[in-house]
């Protein structure tokens, strides 16, 4: 418990740090948003190619990278379930599927990085490179066919093709695959980018936080809230411990399955015509939530042993 607490207090304490010196402005405003294309586009990049270039990948990552793919496609077949009996237009329904799958990557690596170390932290970048390509393309697919600017045009294999961090991933792994690592050079200066990617990515986060935006909060956003934070951890356990992975594997899936809602699913949002403003009150719920849900969750699979040492 000690060790839980230990680990995930300062990711939060960093985020609540974000919170604070946005509101306070302590930063011009300007620097936001300059922030998160920075880490985006760069600084995130290099530490997924950094992991998933040294990731030891066995049989127990792949049960792991089944079980995201797995538990995505099982959540947002919930979604669908759901969008009748919620009442829910077009617009909010595709963002009821983006707030229930897609995972805020930096809350994540941050946290497998305080809780499991580097081996963690390769694990989640795995699940990042699998499942960072498999929401866009249900986010997309269900922006194009039910959002507000359906048949715009939007490619989805450009939106794929073009992301950096599916970029990143496929580099890493390819030089993971080859055996030929991270080059000299190169390697130590994607090390340095790659470290400074979790502190900004969070303070980001935080920053991006609206508690305005949860007057908005209705059945939709608590339905959302439900399949992120509780359902979804819950099926990619599942599916993992079904498939055979230790309890190491295990646990990194439901870790990322358990992380809030990202703030990349608001700006698609606004950008393919789906409802922002129900994506704003609930990137903000679930991030709040995870403070709770996640520890949560993770004093649980101590308890029934999957935190091994």
């Amino acid at each position: 418990m000690t060790a839980i607490a230990s680990g995930l207090l300062p990711v939060f304490a960093v985020i609540f740090l974000g919170f604070v010196m946005k509101r306070r402005q302590l930063i011009d405003d300007a620097f936001w948003p300059a922030a998160e294309r920075l880490t985006f586009m760069v600084l995130f990049p290099a530490l997924l190619v950094v992991n998933t270039a040294g990731a030891e990948l066995g049989r127990g990552a792949s049960a792991t990278v089944a079980a995201v793919i797995g538990g995505i496609l099982i959540v947002a077949a919930a979604c669908f379930v759901l969008r009748r009996p919620l009442g829910l237009g077009g617009p909010e329904f595709t963002s009821l599927l983006q707030s229930a799958v897609r995972p805020n990557v930096y809350v994540g690596l941050a946290a497998a990085a305080a809780l499991f170390g580097g081996e963690g932290l390769a694990l989640v970048s795995l699940c990042v490179g699998v499942g960072v390509p498999a929401v866009n393309i249900i986010s997309v697919m269900a922006l194009q066919r039910w959002g507000r600017n359906s048949g715009a045009g939007v490619s989805i294999w450009r939106a794929i093709a073009g992301h950096p961090l599916i970029i990143a991933c496929a580099v890493g792994l390819a030089l993971n695959a080859t055996g030929l690592g991270l080059p000299p050079v190169i390697g130590p200066l994607l090390q340095i980018l790659g470290t400074a990617s979790l502190p900004l990515g969070l303070l980001a986060v935080g920053a991006g936080l609206e508690p305005r935006a949860l007057r908005a909060c209705g059945a939709g956003v608590l339905a959302a809230g439900t399949l992120k934070l509780m359902v979804l951890p819950a099926v990619m356990l599942a599916i993992a411990v079904g498939l055979g992975a230790g309890p190491h594997e295990a646990a990194i899936a439901t870790v990322y399955g358990a992380l809030p809602a990202s703030a990349s699913a608001y700006v698609m949002a606004r950008l393919m015509g789906g409802d922002a403003p129900f994506l704003a009150a609930s990137i903000t719920a679930t991030t709040l939530a995870a403070g709770i849900s996640l520890p949560l969750i993770l004093v649980i699979l101590d308890f029934a042993g999957f935190l091994v040492p």
